[in-house]
């Protein structure tokens, strides 16, 4: 059972104008979010939670949690706030919208327990389900709203499998199935020896810009990554290869027929993570008949960290609020 801690907190922050319907340059009183920081526990593992909402009402909110990839953190990339450019927080977009929204760092990541391992994706896996008891334990929720992006995806889609009970809806962003003829997963095979030589890979601020840069630099402000790779680099600068290697060499990981949930695929225009025809199929093997595929034009592989994430958000919003079915 995980053990929960929590440190309550007020934060206040402006939501785009945009994501509010806000026309921009009119009065509106900044949104009030509260954030609280909390802890799981994975064996001897200690696992960092996030979570922000609005403040004010008392009536229970539907929880969106959301799961990191592989070379940045849950707060570091969900949360993030970059000077002179306001909106990159997807936590309070959501927030926002009327969810109580959470996010983790796993293990290795962030201010998560730095260990030995080198972090995979079944250890990313289980890191989550730990999170999720700590939600259900403040909340009283156990069935949420998952989204996970590239590995985190993987993740994700571990849990709704194995314990459908607490997934209501998932969203695979940026996802891989096989890899197979994926330019960048490609690449990771052709370098599998290097990562299997060390649980860990060294983290510079270049290293996050090539994350935004890789598929299309278009689709990014260079003030971004910098802000990312900032807040990433001051809590450790390396970075598990555990992902990497299976995304390389251990796929698949997820049984598409075994997602009972409704699912929804992110596929941005650019993303060398995997190729359309993997999606396709992967798509088309779903059981539940609630199933959306969207591709969306002006967006790389971190599409939620990009100028047109406004697209990506508003896709996703749909999706979660999904009138539910009616029986006669």
């Amino acid at each position: 059972m995980a053990k929960l801690a929590r440190r309550g907190l007020m934060a206040g922050g402006v939501v785009a104008a945009a994501a509010m319907g806000v026309r921009p340059g009119t009065a509106q009183a900044a949104p009030v979010f509260i954030a609280e920081d909390h802890w799981a526990q994975k064996g001897d593992v200690k696992l960092y939670i996030w979570r922000k909402r609005l403040a004010g009402g008392s009536a229970p909110r539907p929880v969106l949690f959301l799961v990191h990839g592989s070379s940045f953190s849950g707060r570091g990339g969900y949360d993030l706030h970059v000077p002179g450019h306001p909106g990159y927080s997807m936590m309070e977009e959501f927030a926002g919208r009327g969810f109580d929204v959470w996010t983790m760092d796993h293990e290795n990541y962030g201010r998560s327990s730095r260990t030995g391992s080198n972090s995979d994706v079944r250890s990313g896996a289980n890191d989550l389900a730990a999170a999720l008891l700590v939600v259900e334990q403040v909340t009283g929720v156990k069935k949420v709203m998952l989204y996970g992006q590239s590995s985190g995806a993987l993740r994700a889609g571990i849990v709704a499998m194995e314990t459908p009970e607490r997934v209501d809806r998932l969203i695979l962003d940026a996802f891989t199935w096989t890899g197979e003829g994926a330019p960048e997963i490609m690449r990771r095979r052709r370098d599998i020896a290097s990562y299997q030589a060390s649980p860990f890979r060294i983290a510079t601020p270049a290293t996050y810009r090539g994350i935004f840069s890789r598929d299309d630099p278009s689709t990014f402000e260079p003030a971004v990554p910098d802000a990312l790779g900032a807040y990433e680099l001051k809590l450790g600068n390396k970075v598990p290869n555990g992902t990497y290697i299976d995304m390389a060499i251990h796929m698949p990981l997820v049984d598409p027929t075994r997602l009972a949930c409704p699912v929804l695929m992110l596929r941005a225009a650019t993303d060398g993570n995997a190729t359309e025809a993997e999606l396709f199929e992967f798509f088309s093997k779903l059981p539940n008949k609630d199933r959306q595929f969207a591709m969306i034009q002006g967006v790389a592989h971190v599409a939620v960290l990009g100028i047109n994430r406004h697209r990506v958000f508003h896709v996703m919003g749909e999706f979660l609020t999904y009138p539910p079915l009616r029986t006669a």
